[in-house]
């Protein structure tokens, strides 16, 4: 006869298939990728490669050469809306790294900020402590007057004293 299950206990542990812990997703990964993107936009590289690209297909199109099949049969359409697409991705990328970068700079700011007024306070408060220092110590006496003072109680206790 099959047991029935008890509510009071728990269940047995059933040993299945493994499944890997769900990671949480990245909130940065687009941003890094934006700004990875925006970084490799404005080098030289880039530049030289789309250059040679566009003389490639400028060449391979042109009527330069003998018939053969052409990517593009109008007069540069298709280079055109290509052109449009990759600009219009490298626009929104490039703003988002720039908003991220302002965001970090503004935190640095910030932090910045922080320690200027950390430094003004402490530079505040040490020179709180250097003027009360001198005051305190214009009433110190010093060596000479202590001298002075231990002569004259010298002199008052022997009178003879002065005449040697």
């Amino acid at each position: 006869m099959a047991e029935r299950a008890r509510l009071d206990q728990p269940r047995e542990v059933r040993r299945g298939i493994r499944t890997r812990p769900r990671r949480e997703p990245d909130p940065e990964r687009f941003g890094r990728f934006a700004e990875s993107t925006a970084r490799f936009l404005g080098t030289a590289t880039f530049i030289a490669w789309m250059t040679v690209f566009v003389v490639i297909w400028v060449g391979w199109n042109a009527s330069f050469g003998p018939d053969r099949p052409r990517w593009d049969a109008y007069p540069f359409i298709f280079l055109t809306l290509i052109l449009s697409l990759q600009a219009s991705y490298a626009a929104p990328l490039i703003l988002l790294a720039q908003n991220r970068q302002e965001a970090r700079d503004r935190v640095t700011q910030e932090q910045e900020r922080d320690a200027t007024a950390q430094a003004n306070a402490d530079m505040e408060f040490l020179s709180r402590e250097v003027a009360s220092l001198r005051m305190g110590l214009g009433e110190v006496a010093t060596r000479d007057f202590i001298r002075s003072e231990l002569r004259n109680l010298v002199q008052e206790l022997n009178p003879d004293s002065d005449k040697t």
